[in-house]
């Protein structure tokens, strides 16, 4: 039980979590330790852990693996090198622009043992995209790699070449100025003097920028602390002190939860974690197959992929090794679940629910029979609260009742980078981070998130939320993807339109669809315009880009 701030633990309800006398849930999980010592930086803290394992990192691509002597070994050598000889100083801003890479960890914790942030960028973006980034975070150097350069030209970064610079990029060299090399730098014997800023728990340690799928992105000011905090759940949830395992990174790591997974948290208990570069099928099967893999995290457009296409991948790969999958962005379905069970019967499906506001921590299911819970996001992570307020009077409900979930624990960010007005609208006072998702806890202590705040839909003053209407599509057996956004009226406000993806050769119409709708929900929710695609735009965790459809949709007003 968490430690309860107000009120004895006598008035916490053992089932729900729930206490009345402070409105308040708590987790029913066991606390997470975390070390007394302020003085402490998160590379500190995960390197003076014990480590039963050997291989670090394998590059699923070349083969070429990483000890954990390697990697500490490398990370003190980088370290030295950014504090030596580019004068890398406690409280600057490093920017890293890099698919996932093997180098990638070992970048961030050079970079935090110093005091320093990193940032991390998609190497997707566009270059006006990361430009406004680089506005608006101020780094003092970056790291990529050749073929991404163009994307920082102009910026007048110094940069480090992750790769090293090849003949055919060289021509680049004149825009930017390339200060280092990585592969040299990690090679050379860390220095003895190199002076040591003090770091501590609450310094900043990350600048992340969220998601933006509702509005603009944001940089998340996450410090040791709280990444101190995601290893110790994260190693905890897994059992990761228990045994090693094999990790497969398909999720980017420039994201919360691919950054927290693996950048961090994995390197704590001598696991082994095989990267690879970008998502493809077929290289994510190949690599469970050839280096055993136990543990596949993933996003829910993955796993559907896994259940339609089992029978073809079950002849092709062997994926008898693997244990577990790891499903985060949006709760799953009763028919996905129950149909990964039924294709892969030896395989347990975990899910998890986070923010980049909160490290990655927020609520998980940590076994079968809680994913079974159908639809939730997972019961609180440990040493987490959470209050489900109305978001208009801002009264906190008890369990089974709809409203904001605020979340309070060791994860929750420090505020936005140079943002207080957004800041101060996101987090409160006394610590509670407004996520912006409408939820209900139920009775046992599991959450439910119904839809996103501010993406729920004003028709003639009723509330619409999209999340409800795309789950309704997705049951329609000639629809693959579906998404829900609000479409401008004059009349009532807003009315729901789906953007809809069909199965292949099949032909099901725009009424077709509205009238699908229109049998099961009431008047005010119905569907009044359909559109297909080809694809529904998500961000890298899964979660729909509705702002990208909303422009879609209206740019034709």
């Amino acid at each position: 039980m968490a430690q309860h701030t107000n009120g004895s633990s006598s008035t916490v309800d053992p089932k729900s979590g729930y206490s009345p006398a402070n409105s308040t849930f708590y987790s029913k999980r066991k606390p997470i330790p975390l070390p007394a010592n302020e003085s402490l930086d998160v590379t500190t803290f995960i390197s003076s852990r014990a480590h039963s394992g050997k291989i670090a990192f394998i590059d699923a691509t070349t083969g070429r693996n990483l000890t954990f002597s390697d990697v500490w070994n490398a990370v003190e050598s980088l370290a030295t090198s950014l504090s030596v000889d580019m004068s890398i100083h406690k409280g600057d801003v490093v920017l890293l622009l890099s698919p996932n890479s093997i180098f990638f960890p070992i970048i961030c914790l050079a970079v935090m043992s110093l005091g320093a942030i990193i940032t991390t960028t998609n190497p997707l973006n566009t270059n006006n995209e990361i430009a406004k980034q680089i506005k608006d975070s101020n780094p003092v150097l970056a790291f990529t790699i050749p073929q991404l350069l163009p994307k920082l030209t102009g910026s007048n970064l110094p940069v480090i070449l992750i790769d090293g610079m090849s003949d055919s990029n060289s021509n680049l060299n004149f825009k930017l100025k390339i200060v280092g090399d990585l592969q040299k730098m990690i090679q050379k014997k860390p220095s003895e003097s190199r002076l040591k800023e003090r770091v501590t728990q609450n310094d900043t340690a990350t600048l992340l920028y969220s998601s933006g799928t509702t509005g603009a992105s944001k940089g998340v000011i996450s410090s040791h602390r709280n990444l101190i905090a995601m290893v110790q759940t994260i190693v905890g949830r897994f059992k990761l002190d228990e045994g090693e395992q094999t990790f497969i990174c398909t999720v980017p790591m420039f994201h919360i939860y691919g950054l927290a997974a693996f950048a961090a948290g994995l390197l704590a208990s001598g696991s082994t974690v095989v990267v690879l570069s970008k998502f493809e099928m077929d290289e994510m099967l190949s690599s469970i197959h050839k280096y055993k893999a136990t543990t596949l995290p993933l996003v829910p457009p993955i796993l559907v992929a896994l259940v339609n296409n089992a029978d073809l991948i079950r002849k092709k790969y062997d994926l008898s090794s693997l244990e577990t999958v790891l499903s985060g962005g949006a709760p799953l379905s009763k028919e996905v679940i129950e149909g990964f069970v039924e294709k892969y019967p030896s395989v347990k499906i975990l899910q998890g629910y986070g923010l980049t506001e909160s490290t990655a921590i927020g609520a998980s299911t940590d076994s079968l029979e809680e994913s079974r819970r159908y639809g939730t996001a997972g019961m609180l992570s440990p040493s987490m609260e959470a209050k489900i307020v109305d978001p208009e009077s801002g009264k906190a409900f008890p369990v089974n009742k709809t409203g904001e979930l605020w979340l309070r624990g060791p994860t929750i960010m420090k505020g936005y980078f140079s943002n207080e007005e957004a800041t101060a609208s996101t987090l409160d006072s006394d610590g509670w981070l407004r996520t912006g998702d409408l939820c209900y806890i139920d009775e046992d202590g599991f959450i439910f998130v119904v839809d996103r705040l501010k993406e729920l839909i004003k028709y003639k003053g009723y509330q619409v939320p999209p999340a409800e209407l795309e789950a309704l599509l997705l049951t329609h057996p000639e629809i693959s993807d579906a998404a829900v956004i609000p479409f401008p009226d004059k009349e009532v406000g807003q009315f729901p339109m789906a953007y809809v993806v069909r199965k292949s050769a099949n032909t099901i119409s725009e009424s077709a669809v509205m009238d699908f709708i229109a049998k099961q929900v009431a008047p005010y929710k119905r569907i009044r315009r359909v559109a297909f695609v080809a694809s529904i735009p998500k961000n890298p965790s899964g979660k729909i880009l509705r702002k990208d459809l909303i422009k879609l949709a209206t740019s034709k007003l």
